[in-house]
């Protein structure tokens, strides 16, 4: 951990409530985004993608998806803000970084392939009524911990990186849908020479590389391979001169509509993304201050996180929830200073506000994009295995841990096998994802502690 006296005394540093001079703390927030900014645009750019109206489709709504990428940036802004000033009880008054949850992507692209900007409506109301029952988890996040032991929650954070790689390898060949798949240079060596290099880039820098240059791999990454798709030809930059200079966000732009399966799907994911919160409260105090989260800051931020959620969705952005590498940043810099993170948080919102800045990133080519998803979502399964490694692999944890994964991951790859199912269960029970959450959360609680196998090798020792 860093303690670089000319930021401020150690215990100025394990402090919430200090600023550092400002010209310290404004390079120290421009790095929390840089550490974030992709994977907080990316859930956008995907579900565009997936709903067949992003990257090359030919019913593409250009303007829609800028403002996706807009509203992206501006509520992770919004809602980090909410997490570090506060409100009353909401926020957890923290360095907590919010942006765009990609746990919420298994339920969300089931239920929007092919639908166009029409299907948006549906969505943005899932997410503000998934959004308001995870602040209501806010009252009961403490007791319904024991439900979640590193068992369940790793093999869940596990499930929504596998759910996901397929997009990552889609997106490095030109892209999902059959109007990029049936293109003559899906899956060429252009393609993937270009996916590579942002790879390459990416794992240069974070292992051998140090400070601002190692926390914006994935960035810098993206940005070297977009030079080499310019040279190569792949980028085109006519969008960005129709693009505005300024634009207000328009609440229920894409109107209101219920849709079972998505406000199912969220409300059900609102219990996994709150208490990944609870895990990065904790991370974040333990990290920068040496102590345990209080009960109150742990309630606040989930308060905030579920808040934060319905107001995007309101406006037209996806779920937002805090974001891990964060956690890892505020460890690594040792400042826990709040206040950093809120000049980050106003940075984020400026953006939002600049169409010009949405379509800069929609020139990204697919297949660039794919090489920085590839490894962004490839860390999400990483990570679900590393909780899974303060598990006790005894008999019991691994038929809980086999069944489920067996269920989840195999539903997920043969959707047509519950055709018995209606159209919103058998979005629910396709995304893998749910299925998965609620065979390892039922087992886990009727198994007793020891099966059969287990007595007899607890004898042998």
């Amino acid at each position: 951990m860093s303690t670089d006296n000319s930021i401020g005394t150690p215990e100025q540093l394990r402090d919430p409530n200090y600023t550092p001079a400002l010209g310290k703390a404004i390079p120290l927030g421009i790095q929390h985004v840089l550490a974030m900014f992709v994977s907080n645009v990316t859930p956008a750019i995907i579900i565009a993608s997936v709903a067949g109206f992003g990257f090359g489709a030919p019913n593409a709504d250009i303007p829609a998806l800028i403002y996706l990428i807009q509203m992206a940036m501006m509520f992770a802004g919004v809602a980090t803000l909410i997490q570090t000033i506060g409100i009353g009880p909401v926020g957890a008054k923290l360095p907590i970084v919010q942006g765009t949850s990609f746990a919420f992507l298994p339920v969300m692209i089931p239920a929007m392939i092919g639908a166009g900007t029409a299907g948006l409506a549906g969505l943005m109301t899932g997410v503000v009524i998934g959004g308001l029952f995870h602040a209501v988890l806010g009252l009961f996040v403490g007791k319904i911990r024991f439900a979640l032991p590193p068992l369940v929650t790793g093999l869940i954070v596990l499930m929504i990186g596998l759910s996901l790689i397929k997009v990552g390898i889609l997106y490095a060949a030109g892209g999902a849908g059959d109007f990029n798949m049936s293109k003559p240079t899906w899956g060429s060596l252009n393609n993937w020479f270009q996916a590579g290099v942002v790879i390459f880039v990416t794992l240069g820098l974070k292992f051998f590389a140090r400070g601002l240059l190692s926390v914006s791999a994935v960035l810098i990454g993206l940005i070297v391979g977009y030079i080499v798709a310019y040279i190569m030809g792949d980028v085109n930059l006519a969008g960005i001169g129709r693009a505005g200079w300024f634009a207000l966000p328009s609440p229920f732009k894409f109107g209101f509509e219920i849709n079972w399966a998505i406000i199912i799907g969220m409300c059900l994911m609102a219990f996994i993304s709150a208490i990944e919160t609870v895990g990065d409260v904790s991370g974040i105090t333990k990290g920068g201050a040496g102590r345990e989260a209080t009960d109150e800051e742990v309630v606040g931020a989930t308060y905030a996180d579920g808040l934060g959620s319905a107001l995007a969705g309101i406006f037209g952005s996806l779920p937002n929830t805090s974001f891990s590498q964060n956690v890892g940043l505020i460890a690594m810099t040792g400042v826990m200073s709040r206040h950093v993170v809120t000049i980050g948080a106003i940075f984020l919102i400026v953006c939002g506000l600049i169409p010009k800045i949405g379509a800069v990133i929609n020139t990204v080519p697919i297949q660039v994009l794919g090489g920085g998803v590839i490894v962004m979502f490839g860390m999400v399964a990483a990570a679900g295995a590393s909780m899974l490694s303060d598990v006790k692999w005894n008999s019991r944890n691994m038929v809980i841990f086999a069944v489920a994964l067996s269920v989840g991951l195999g539903l997920q790859q043969v959707p047509d096998a519950m055709g018995f199912l209606g159209s919103t269960s058998k979005i629910l029970m396709t995304s893998g994802l749910l299925p998965a959450a609620f065979i390892a959360i039922l087992l886990n609680l009727v198994l007793p502690e020891s099966l059969g196998g287990d007595k007899v090798e607890e004898a042998k020792h």
